[in-house]
């Protein structure tokens, strides 16, 4: 890298760059023998500039998954292709950036329910873990479903665990208890360094 040149990690967008990135996708982070396939809801505008999964800064999803032992250090989102080495994948239930969640439609939720259940078929991972129960009640038509284990239940023949969104929103859940929700994920399904 030339003198006064900065890759997209190492600085901020500027507001037409994050503008622009309205609408892209992001590549799901996968591979063969995926012990876990984490769901975000959709990308903001951040990782949409970025091109990585959870890249703006404050969100804890990084954080949680080392704190959790899924990680022998704390990743940066642009490492994000180390995590099917782990048995680790990352997946949305809708593909396009946006600024809020709240932008993606109920149709374009379910829509994107069904099309996950058609990837997760196909992945096989041992659990599918979506980031978010707010988007996974909509996304599966499943109003009562909580944070944690969603028993007698599968998407794609691939059984189920509900955690909490980890945007820096998301302030009622704090990193630790983030962290601990995603530790009971690895200790029934595995992934992680010691895998």
């Amino acid at each position: 890298m030339g003198t006064g040149e900065r890759t997209r990690a190492a600085r901020r967008p500027t507001a037409e760059e994050l503008r622009a990135a309205h609408g892209t996708v992001i590549p799901d982070v996968t591979g063969p023998g995926l012990r876990v396939l984490f769901c975000g809801i959709n990308p903001g505008l951040y990782s949409g500039w970025t091109g990585h999964h959870f890249a703006r800064p404050g969100n804890r999803f990084w954080p949680a998954l080392h704190r959790a032992g899924f990680t022998p250090r704390l990743l940066r989102p642009e490492e994000q292709d180390e995590l099917p080495r782990w048995g680790l994948g990352i997946t949305n239930i809708a593909a396009r950036a946006t600024a809020r969640a709240d932008e993606l439609t109920p149709d374009e939720l379910r829509e994107g329910g069904r099309a996950l259940a058609e990837r997760t078929e196909r992945l096989a991972p041992g659990v599918l873990a979506v980031l978010g129960v707010t988007a996974y009640r909509s996304a599966f038509g499943a109003p009562k479903a909580r944070i944690g284990p969603q028993e007698g239940v599968r998407v794609g023949g691939v059984p189920v665990w509900v955690l909490p969104n980890p945007s820096g929103l998301n302030a009622h859940w704090t990193p630790e208890a983030i962290a601990g929700e995603l530790r009971r994920v690895r200790e029934r399904y595995g992934g992680g360094p010691a895998e």
